[in-house]
């Protein structure tokens, strides 16, 4: 194999081939530990074939806010992108961006090697993973180095797989939380109008959340009649 990383990187992203996923989707609200299969041919023997099981973790997804995302677009160009961060701005509702962060657990990698031909092992391991029923396993074919670099086309679909489920649950919990957030809002105001003690409650309530110009004119008018 040429001796220059980027080839060998290029190669082995080249060669790998996801042969199953994980039934379930990364989750949004915490960690993911997927149970990964890795069939590669030695490189110098025939029939010689290793097999890597081991740990991909996949962290909680980080939203993109529309501030980090056109700190991004802005970093290194000049000025002819701020039109684009304006829109960015102006549009933030309407799109949802997530991170995902991976990192191999290469203390619990478990390796063995077969004397076998590579479809025979493809096949066997596929039906040992299946007879497992893990939800959370992948068997996938690639090259025996650089072997970490063959996970990147499992990372890739894993997130492809999970990233509209992950976006609508995070705007289930946003939804849910605007909900919240308005029966509290109204409670609070009820509560004021009752008690002139509890006005800067309403107050604090409000500043907290960003929301005090937008209620600005309706919590002057609980000021006003509390006097």
């Amino acid at each position: 194999m040429n001796k220059d990383p980027q080839f060998d990187f290029w190669y082995a992203v080249n060669n790998t081939e996801v042969i199953s996923v994980p039934e379930r989707r990364l989750e949004t609200f915490g960690a993911t530990m997927v149970n990964y299969h890795l069939v590669t041919e030695l490189m110098d023997s025939v029939d010689k074939v290793r097999v890597r099981e081991g740990k991909l973790k996949a962290f909680r997804p980080e939203i993109i806010t529309p501030q980090s995302m056109d700190q991004m677009m802005l970093d290194g160009f000049g000025g002819e992108a701020r039109d684009y961060a304006d829109w960015l701005h102006k549009h933030a509702q309407d799109m949802q961006l997530l991170k995902y962060g991976f990192k191999v657990q290469k203390q619990e990698v478990n390796d063995y090697i077969l004397t076998d031909p590579l479809q025979t092992v493809v096949d066997r391991v596929k039906a040992d993973v299946a007879e497992r029923s893990d939800p959370l396993g992948a068997v996938l074919v690639g090259v025996d180095r650089p072997w970490e670099v063959c996970l990147l086309k499992l990372m890739v679909e894993l997130v492809q797989n999970s990233v509209a489920g992950n976006i609508q649950d995070i705007r289930q919990l946003q939804r849910d939380h605007k909900s919240q957030l308005h029966i509290q809002i109204e409670q609070a105001f009820l509560a004021a109008s009752r008690d002139a003690a509890r006005v800067p409650e309403l107050a604090d309530l409000l500043r907290k959340n960003g929301l005090f110009e937008r209620f600005e004119d309706r919590f002057f008018a609980v000021v006003r009649a509390s006097k």
